[in-house]
């Protein structure tokens, strides 16, 4: 038991465990969506292009929150008015978009005398560094993401299956994907600075895909992702502190390596639920 409670007495762990249970909540809530739609390369695209935004914000002394923010705003922008031209196919665009504000962000932050410590942190996170403050924001956040999630569901649902049903029905494709979008920002820019942006697809991806087999409906999975993001994030912190690794990497390995167990156990309960061959009768 103090193996498992010691790390947990330092405040600042506490904190960490606090904000990495809000922000499995929040990428439980967007994360969903992004497994559904088959948007992890957006989601990858997204994370990276908060770079320039929170590079200009280091730079100049300003808030990095406001910075991640407004790139966030840029991307969902971009990403959106790219959809909708009819001779670029939505990769494509999302492509460029990537390299563009990575590149753009590259050279903001080469401008500033602690270039590698930027960067690192930018790409990697400290979730050992949480505030009050942050938990408060991260709060918020999660609030904002449940009313978004409460008032599109039905739009994202058909959204999710059919687009074109989604029309027929009078729910504004267009505008439920530019909300959608909306919302996997927001959960990108509570957990850039808990993860980084490198390491955050590992809780907006890994427990919503490893909830679908053993949840029914989409809240289902929601509900269960959380559950799994909060314990990669206490099993992450735990391990941190007894091996000396990143916290920030190991609680996105650990909930990495729920996803795998999840599908192996659940290829084995389909393996065993599987009714036996009938064999064939021979007719004299």
């Amino acid at each position: 038991m103090e193996w498992l409670t010691a790390p947990f007495e330092a405040t600042f762990v506490q904190r960490a465990l606090w904000g990495g249970m809000l922000v499995s909540a929040i990428c439980a809530l967007a994360g969903t969506w992004v497994v559904l739609r088959g948007m992890a390369f957006l989601g990858d695209a997204m994370s990276h292009g908060l770079l320039p935004g929170v590079a200009l914000a280091a730079l100049c002394g300003g808030n990095l929150l406001v910075g991640a923010v407004a790139s966030a705003a840029v991307m969902t922008a971009g990403v959106t008015a790219l959809g909708r031209t009819p001779r670029l196919s939505q990769d494509t665009g999302i492509g460029l978009l990537f390299v563009g504000m990575l590149s753009l962000g590259v050279i903001i932050v080469s401008r500033s005398q602690s270039f590698a410590v930027d960067l690192t942190g930018f790409l990697f996170g400290d979730v050992l560094a949480v505030r009050r403050q942050d938990l408060h924001l991260l709060a918020a956040a999660l609030s904002a993401a449940l009313v978004v999630s409460a008032l599109g569901h039905r739009a994202f649902l058909a959204l999710a299956f059919d687009a074109r049903k989604a029309r027929t029905l009078g729910l504004r494709p267009r505008l439920a994907h530019a909300v959608l979008l909306g919302l996997l920002g927001l959960a990108i820019v509570a957990s850039f600075h808990i993860v980084g942006t490198l390491l955050v697809l590992g809780l907006l991806l890994a427990p919503p895909a490893a909830a679908l087999p053993w949840a029914r409906g989409v809240h289902g999975v929601m509900a269960l992702a959380a559950l799994l993001g909060g314990a990669a994030t206490f099993g992450g912190l735990l391990l941190s502190w007894h091996l000396g690794t990143a916290a920030g990497a190991t609680v996105s390995a650990l909930a990495v390596s729920l996803f795998f167990l999840s599908h192996v156990a659940s290829g084995l309960r389909h393996r065993r639920t599987r009714p036996a061959p009938v064999p064939a009768v021979e007719v004299d």
